[in-house]
């Protein structure tokens, strides 16, 4: 099961692959993780990629597709994984999509999250982080015990500069003009799949497994 998840920021994607990572038993591959793997273990893509890194450049798509295939022919890839992040553009989306056909391996699935604009601001905007661990909390869904301090470790809360109003507007354009085209790349290739993404985790990932059983 080769699956990919799309949607914009705030539809769940992270949450969603998790589950779908504990479920079925496949890994999920997010290129900001394998990134940061690579960069601290100094292997000589993850060198390369901090080069970009360093002077604050987006690393380019070949060493991140190069990152990608080197991480899926490892061992607990052989059933499968969830591409978590990327593709992020069309572009990306071709150079996959030729890696994997020279690598024998298709795409099954690609599921798409659809959430409209006013609900992804709320869900943005309202959410906290644990200084400390990392743990997310929400204003509204997720409340701590007590406000301001993280059940988990008790770190202060605070909101992520890219979670402001301002920026959240600015991520959701972005989606809107760079990712969003990916819905249509996919289904002319008949593996997309939409979710709507309301309702409740459990209820969203229920369809989900529908999809891909």
């Amino acid at each position: 099961m080769r699956l990919i998840l799309l949607g914009p920021p705030g539809s769940g994607k992270g949450t969603q692959s998790n589950l779908l990572q504990d479920k079925f038993g496949i890994p999920k591959i997010s290129t900001g993780d394998i990134l940061r793997a690579s960069v601290k273990d100094g292997t000589e893509l993850g060198k390369k990629a901090k080069r970009f890194m360093d002077k604050g450049e987006l690393v380019p798509d070949e060493v991140v597709i190069c990152l990608i295939k080197e991480r899926i022919v490892e061992p607990d890839c052989e059933a499968g994984y969830i591409l978590d992040g990327f593709p992020r553009t069309i572009v990306q989306a071709e150079k996959l999509e030729e890696t994997l056909a020279e690598m024998g391996q298709d795409i099954d699935s690609v599921i798409d999250l659809v959430v409209d604009r006013k609900e992804l601001l709320i869900r943005l905007s309202g959410r906290r982080t644990c200084k400390n661990c990392g743990a997310m909390f929400h204003q509204t869904s997720h409340l701590p015990k007590v406000a301001g301090v993280c059940d988990a470790c008790g770190g202060p809360l605070y909101q992520r500069p890219d979670d402001n109003e301002e920026t959240i507007v600015k991520r959701l354009e972005v989606y809107s003009k760079e990712t969003a085209p990916l819905r249509e790349f996919y289904r002319k290739r008949g593996k997309l799949k939409t979710i709507q993404g309301r309702g409740g985790m459990d209820v969203i990932f229920a369809q989900l497994c529908k999809m891909v059983s």
